[in-house]
């Protein structure tokens, strides 16, 4: 699959892109798919049934089902990655969430990156702009830019525990924003540093990620290292799943490879994990 220039200008500009109906007569076998790993975990966070009270989440997600992780084969989706990161880009991993209500602004990651990193969203519930559809704040991820650094500033009061109403006046759903509205099948891209949240949403609200980054030079391998050992949160010990690995042909490999030559520090660090934490993270 190509884009178009437009397409790639748009992401460039906005930082995000949306596919609506791309996946949608994958949908029903997405959504069982996505069922089937969780009854296999328990229902929930941790194993254990979801509480409809907060978030669970389970990573690595589609690398524990041979259906969605043939999903980094189809040339839909690896397409849009070649197109948006280079034909060698990195798969860096998934989860797959119970969301349950707000999910206040914020950055998977702000910072100068060097390498561009991309979350693929796939809603399996319909959600809207007042059901818990991705809200976001377009050009956020341009990170420097005037505008981008005051979204920042803004959400480091917040998450230092500050209000929205006490910067801006308004709460975190009166944010100016674009809702990306979603139906199962739809895909949504954005930028990892672009803000985002969503609001109204109900407990149970199923939604997956696939994040895929640009593939490192070699003097940079020390920072994917450090990116890599971010996973020891998650209770992981290896960049990817069995299932991802096994049943990797030759073209899904490339986009494994890096990552995986470089994870020998990973089990180490979630075990420690293990040892400090009451249970893995919720994201």
């Amino acid at each position: 699959m190509n884009l178009t220039a437009q397409q790639l200008q748009f992401f460039d500009t906005f930082g995000f892109l949306e596919f609506p109906g791309l996946l949608a007569e994958e949908a029903d076998a997405i959504t069982a798919a996505f069922e089937e790993i969780w009854a296999a975990h328990g229902g929930g966070h941790d194993g254990r049934p979801h509480d409809h009270k907060q978030r669970s989440a389970l990573v690595p997600f589609i690398d524990q089902h041979e259906y969605l992780c043939g999903l980094l084969d189809d040339p839909r989706i690896a397409g849009i990655g070649s197109a948006l990161l280079g034909d060698d880009f990195n798969y860096t991993g998934s989860d797959g969430n119970y969301y349950v209500g707000d999910t206040r602004w914020h950055s998977d990651g702000y910072r100068d990156k060097k390498y561009v990193s991309l979350k693929m969203a796939l809603y399996l519930d319909p959600v809207t702009r007042d059901t818990g559809c991705l809200r976001v704040v377009p050009g956020s991820h341009r990170f420097g830019d005037a505008f981008a650094e005051a979204l920042e500033a803004g959400y480091r009061h917040t998450r230092d525990g500050g209000a929205v109403e006490d910067w801006w006046g308004v709460p975190g759903s009166g944010v100016p924003a674009y809702p990306l509205e979603s139906e199962p099948g739809d895909l949504v891209v954005f930028n990892h540093c672009l803000k985002h949240s969503s609001w109204g949403g109900g407990t149970r609200r199923r939604m997956f990620t696939i994040n895929m980054q640009q593939r490192h030079a070699e003097e940079d391998l020390g920072a994917l290292r450090e990116d890599i050992a971010a996973s020891a949160r998650f209770w992981v010990e290896r960049a990817y799943g069995e299932v991802m690995l096994r049943t990797a042909g030759p073209a899904r490999m490339r986009h494994l490879e890096q990552r995986l030559a470089n994870d020998g520090h990973l089990a180490a660090l979630s075990r420690k994990a293990r040892a400090e934490m009451s249970e893995p993270s919720r994201g």
